[in-house]
């Protein structure tokens, strides 16, 4: 649980506030959803290379039409609207994440949702919001 605490500080005019951050983390003995060892098996690095590869509506977009099947390069490029080695860099970057997949199919290549792109994610939350 992560508390907010605003505390008035003393001898200075009316609407002066010094702002605290308070964390308390209460994790229940019986939660099997989250244990200490999911948390240390996704290090901070792996957490911030997920959420930055989400972060880019371009990619957000990759992700919505890999969500229903899995696609071709070429397909994904002509519903997104963006130059191909930007494509090639977005999907790069999912990649590393673990967030997609590619096959290659001759000179052609396939990306589909990774398998552990859920888990992913959820893991990378904070204790108690996955």
């Amino acid at each position: 649980m992560l508390i907010l605490g605003v505390i008035p500080r003393g001898g200075l005019p009316a609407g002066t506030w010094d702002f605290r951050l308070y964390c308390s983390l209460r994790v229940p003995c019986d939660d099997a959803s989250m244990t200490s060892t999911d948390l240390e098996s996704t290090s901070i690095e792996e957490r911030t290379a997920i959420f930055s590869a989400l972060g880019d509506p371009i990619r957000l977009q990759i992700l919505d039409q890999l969500a229903s099947c899995q696609r071709c390069v070429c397909d994904i490029q002509s519903s997104i609207d963006i130059a191909p080695n930007l494509l090639s860099y977005h999907l790069r970057v999912l990649r590393e994440a673990g967030l997609v997949e590619a096959s290659r199919r001759g000179r052609w290549v396939d990306y589909r949702l990774s398998d552990e792109t859920v888990r992913l994610v959820q893991r990378s939350l904070p204790a108690g919001l996955g």
